[in-house]
């Protein structure tokens, strides 16, 4: 039980209501900040902002998968203000409050930084990742099969990366009878691939590659999928890139040769939002639950 523990939830998608459930169940006292359109009852639940929440209380503050933009900015499906971490608030709070969000950007970690807070990324965790991939498979199926006018089955699908996203995504696209090549960097990489019955590609040969795919899925969070690299595709080609923004894709120049290009990460909160959030709830549940007795326990 979280019995005492103070928790501030700050701005999310349908996969927080399932976070928000969890631990109302281990009777935490929660604060909800931009939530002021939520209308869900739940009990013992308290909507806040940022300028009434009692910042000497808290325990703990949980932001969203792909915790803040560039400016500081939560993304909060629940709200049509705009919920803006500062690391002034941030610097009022008790010392050993932890911040959990699922990826950190450069500005996220320089707020917890100056504000001398813990930062826990859960996407940096194998269990989650893996446990994320298989909503993040399930909607890259589905934006194929919605964006183009052929079958999976027989198509031409390249996948770059091969990491815990990027091996479930292989997988699922070759059970569906696509010929699947993969990009990978690591030779021990390369060997899987190419044991798992895939194509595997070096990462220098990228640019040639490229040239017969039907479908592209970028899974690499870094500028792989350039103008140079895109000037090889074929015209009809889609481009999924999956990858925490801004992706790994030259949006503008594929705009430029026609090509159609999206940007979808998050997937498993448009697709799948109660099966991600009762995975991610319980992990924070979990993580939550050792700090409290951590934090009890330094008390005596």
């Amino acid at each position: 039980m979280l019995t005492g523990m103070q928790v501030a939830i700050i701005g999310g998608d349908l996969r927080q209501i399932e976070v928000i459930r969890k631990l109302s169940t281990l009777d935490t006292s929660l604060y909800l900040i931009g939530f002021d359109q939520l209308d869900d009852g739940f009990l013992g639940v308290e909507n806040k902002t940022f300028e009434t929440v009692d910042t000497d209380l808290l325990d703990a503050v949980i932001l969203p998968v792909n915790g803040v933009n560039h400016n500081g900015e939560a993304d909060t499906v629940f709200s049509g203000h705009p919920q803006v971490l500062e690391e002034k608030w941030l610097a009022k709070t008790p010392e050993h409050l932890k911040i959990y969000t699922g990826i950190a950007n450069k500005t996220l970690k320089n707020i917890a930084q100056q504000s001398e807070k813990s930062l826990v990324e859960l996407m940096n965790r194998d269990d989650l990742a893996i446990y994320n991939s298989i909503p993040t498979a399930e909607g890259a199926v589905m934006l194929v099969i919605q964006h183009t006018n052929v079958t999976i089955h027989r198509s031409n699908v390249l996948v770059t990366g091969f990491g815990r996203v990027g091996q479930t995504i292989a997988r699922t696209f070759a059970n569906l009878g696509a010929h699947v090549s993969v990009v990978a960097k690591e030779r021990e990489l390369l060997a899987r691939i190419y044991e798992m019955n895939l194509t595997p590609i070096p990462l220098n040969s990228l640019n040639d590659a490229v040239s017969e795919a039907d479908v592209v899925i970028n899974t690499i969070p870094a500028h792989i999928l350039t103008s140079t690299v895109i000037a090889k595709m074929q015209n009809h080609v889609l481009i999924l890139d999956i990858a925490s923004k801004p992706g790994g894709t030259d949006f503008n120049f594929a705009n430029k040769r026609g090509i159609h290009a999206i940007l979808t990460p998050g997937l498993p909160g448009l697709v799948a939002p109660k099966t991600a959030g009762i995975q991610l709830a319980e992990l924070l549940s979990t993580l939550l639950e050792k700090q409290w007795i951590d934090q009890k326990g330094g008390r005596h």
